[in-house]
């Protein structure tokens, strides 16, 4: 018997199964009717949870509703709410109701989809839903299952520039010999993601030859192709061998874009991998008048989107096309007895563990099928351009107002901004900033992050929970201003 009584609970049973998971689906239900009831920041200290349970796990099985009460009492003040409409921090990391069953479905049917013949329907959904997203976001065949390339779905960005990044080593190395390892250079912008650099460090390669290009406001924070061509000419002449950039399309402290046809010009002479990462604002680019800002992308090696991300599919589901699938499995195929099969061996299939880190893979096409299908295209515009029309509008709000600046461009959802300091500030305003975000954070009725931009402290306020109205936006507004004011005072 459980404690707490009922019957107990099998491994798997229909019937217990129908009923436990009516209890979760309440639970969680319940859990987005109140979502703006919790502090969006979670207020506990670190070690809060070490005190609350116990320090060995139950010997006898406790019932589905005393977990519950715990996950009400002791977890959701631990949890920060991503999902609420007051969360503007970071990126947005969209949960749906379509993503939730699409989660659900998987979960229930459960499989590890490593190899086609592990369970078909697992890989064959994957490439039609790839190539369903690669059509609406207008990518040139190349990247389409149909051509030489095609798409994958990997956990995160930060595992589809490694893998890319793996490829494009294994691919030049072919070429100039394993020994030139050490003389490999990878360049990007000071704006790029950090988890370029760690994917750098795993694939083997000289961290000092890691160019991060400085950039500044004159280009808007965007990769210039005379810095990146300069740089490139000196590590030739250097006897380096430049072979990878990471292009950014919406950088993560600004929404910064590099200008893909004009970099393009600069790496396609030197054979040079261009990999997009367009992590934030692909999805917007399913939107006719945001499609422009991949333009280029047909010169592109590689481009990656998240799913997870403002496209309403719950985390994980990072998208990654490659223009030259041979380029990916050369690097990351294995083939061990054990997995052998007619299907692989007659080279009929696609077997994605070899798009991949990993041998195992869940079934995280039924997400995005399921948000594709359930909203439609239209449905998912809609969603991206509200959100815009928000930050717009935070943007009027934010320039109304002349104690504040908006410091870069807002190109998407974004808004960056500052309040300015008294002309006899020594750090330029730098910890005016800093206190008034935490002073705003602390409240618990908003969460903003920041960055720094050109020696400056930033504050940034992104717009994609999908809750989020225009209430929300102003509330956040007067939060900000309100303790502006009491900051501005005190000094």
């Amino acid at each position: 018997m459980e404690e707490g009584g009922g019957s107990e609970l099998k491994a798997m049973d229909a019937e217990q199964l129908r009923e436990q998971g009516h209890m979760m689906v309440d639970f969680i239900a319940d859990y987005y009717k109140t979502i703006e009831n919790f502090p969006v920041l979670s207020q506990v200290q670190p070690g809060y949870l070490g005190k609350l349970l116990p320090d060995s796990a139950p010997t006898h099985p406790e019932s589905l509703q005393h977990v519950l009460n715990d996950v009400q009492e002791k977890i959701l003040p631990g949890v920060t709410h991503w999902q609420s409409p007051n969360y503007f921090a970071y990126f947005p990391s969209n949960s749906s109701i379509a993503g939730f069953l699409g989660e659900m479905l998987s979960a229930g049917l459960s499989i590890v989809g490593f190899s086609w013949i592990s369970s078909p329907a697992a890989t064959e959904l994957e490439t039609i839903v790839l190539d369903w997203l690669a059509k609406a976001l207008l990518l040139p065949h190349d990247f389409f299952s149909t051509g030489q390339g095609g798409g994958v779905i990997q956990g995160t960005a930060s595992e589809a520039v490694l893998v890319v990044l793996v490829a494009a080593r294994d691919k030049i190395l072919r070429t100039v010999g394993r020994s030139a390892l050490p003389k490999l250079v990878t360049y990007a912008s000071d704006q790029t993601h950090s988890s370029l650099q760690k994917a750098c460090q795993i694939a083997g390669l000289n961290p000092e030859l890691c160019r991060l290009l400085k950039t500044d406001s004159s280009t808007n924070f965007a990769l210039s192709p005379d810095v990146l061509s300069e740089a490139i000419s000196n590590d030739i002449a250097s006897g380096l061998t430049p072979f990878f950039l990471c292009a950014t399309v919406g950088t993560t402290s600004s929404t910064a874009v590099d200008p893909l046809p004009a970099l393009a010009k600069v790496t396609k002479p030197n054979n040079i991998w261009l990999h997009v990462d367009a992590a934030y604002a692909g999805s917007a680019c399913i939107c006719p008048e945001y499609r422009h800002f991949i333009d280029g992308v047909e010169e592109a090696d590689s481009f990656n989107m998240n799913a997870h991300k403002w496209f309403l599919t719950n985390f994980d589901c990072s998208v990654l096309w490659v223009k030259d699938r041979s380029a990916l499995i050369q690097s990351l195929s294995t083939n061990p007895e054990f997995l052998k099969n007619k299907a692989s061996q007659e080279n009929t299939v696609i077997d994605y563990k070899d798009w991949q880190i990993p041998l195992g893979r869940r079934f995280r096409s039924l997400k995005l099928w399921m948000v594709m299908r359930l909203y439609g295209l239209e449905g998912l515009r809609t969603h991206i351009r509200s959100h815009i029309a928000l930050a717009v509008y935070f943007e009027e709000l934010v320039v109304q107002d002349t104690r504040f600046k908006v410091v870069a461009p807002r190109t998407f959802s974004l808004v960056c901004f500052r309040l300015l300091p008294p002309q006899n500030s020594e750090d330029n305003g730098n910890k005016l900033n800093h206190d008034l975000l935490d002073a705003v954070n602390s409240t618990g009725d908003v969460f903003i992050t920041h960055t720094v931009l050109s020696g400056e402290y930033i504050l940034r306020l992104a717009v994609g929970a999908p809750l989020t109205e225009v209430r929300h936006v102003h509330a956040a507004w007067q939060i900000l201003q309100e303790k502006a004011t009491a900051l501005l005072e005190s000094l």
